[in-house]
C-alpha cells in the first residue's frame, strides 16, 4: 500500500554514516526530512547532497532533523562525500543511510516488493524511482510527500517555504495561499466558523468570498 499524507511514517533501523539509528528514536521531539538518492556517485545528487549540506542551519533553525538515504552501502557513501566536498564545496554533514539491501527503499514504497539483487550491479535506471522528500511530524506522521525525476534537481527553497507553511499551519488555524511566504497574508481555515474567528481574529478579515477569509500571518 503507498503512503500517503497523515501516514505513520514508518519506523526501521538502518546503518548511516553516522552510525546505527532507529529512525523513530533518532528523530526525538524534531521534526525530520528523510531525502532519498537512487544511487551514489550521481551527477544532480550530487549537486543536491552538497546544497543540503550548505544549508542545513536553516532546517535546524526550524527543528526539523535531516537525513539522507542512497541504495548503496556505506562505504560508498563516505567515498561519494570527498566527491561533494571537492565539487560542492561542502561534504554531507547529516545522517547518509544505507540501503543495499533495498530495505528502506521498499518500507517507504519507493521501489516494489519485488525489487532486488546487488546493490552494486543495480543502475540509477533501476532504482530511479527513489527519489523522494518526506517531511515527518514529531509525531511520526508524514506531512509532505515529493516525488521528483532523475534529471530534476530538487529546489530547497521551496521545501523550505513548505516546511514554513506546515509548521505554521500545525500551530495556527490557518491556510497559506499559493505561492505564500513567511510574512504574508494566510487564509483562516475552513474549519473555524465565522464566530469562532471574531474571538480568533479580533481586528476582522478581508473576505472576497464568505469562504475566502483572509489575514495577516500570526506572529507567534
Amino acid at each position: 500500500m503507498s503512503l500517503r499524507i497523515n501516514d505513520e511514517a514508518p519506523n526501521f533501523q538502518a546503518q548511516t554514516t553516522e552510525g546505527p539509528i532507529d529512525f523513530h528514536a533518532w528523530m526525538g521531539d524534531s521534526w525530520a526530512l528523510l531525502f532519498s538518492h537512487p544511487k551514489d556517485f550521481t551527477p544532480v545528487c550530487t549537486t543536491e547532497l552538497g546544497t543540503m549540506a550548505r544549508i542545513k542551519a536553516e532546517f535546524d533553525r526550524r527543528h526539523v532533523k535531516i537525513i539522507g538515504l542512497s541504495v548503496d552501502s556505506v562505504d560508498d557513501h563516505r567515498a561519494w562525500a570527498k566527491d561533494i566536498e571537492e565539487t560542492q564545496g561542502q561534504a554531507p554533514n547529516y545522517p547518509m543511510i544505507a540501503d543495499p539491501d533495498l530495505k528502506v527503499s521498499k518500507l517507504y514504497n519507493m521501489l516494489p516488493a519485488s525489487a532486488g539483487g546487488d546493490a552494486k550491479a543495480r543502475t540509477p535506471a533501476d532504482n530511479q524511482t527513489v527519489r523522494c522528500v518526506f517531511l515527518v511530524g514529531p509525531d511520526r506522521k508524514i506531512k509532505l510527500i515529493l516525488y521528483y525525476p532523475m534529471t530534476t534537481g530538487r529546489n530547497f527553497d521551496e521545501i523550505l517555504r513548505a516546511v514554513d507553511s506546515i509548521q505554521l499551519t500545525a500551530k495556527h488555524r490557518v491556510a497559506t495561499p499559493a505561492n505564500w511566504k513567511p510574512g504574508g497574508d494566510v487564509i483562516i481555515a475552513g474549519s473555524v466558523k465565522d464566530d469562532e474567528a471574531k474571538k480568533m481574529f479580533p481586528d476582522g478579515w478581508s473576505a472576497p468570498k464568505p469562504y475566502l477569509r483572509i489575514v495577516p500571518q500570526p506572529k507567534s
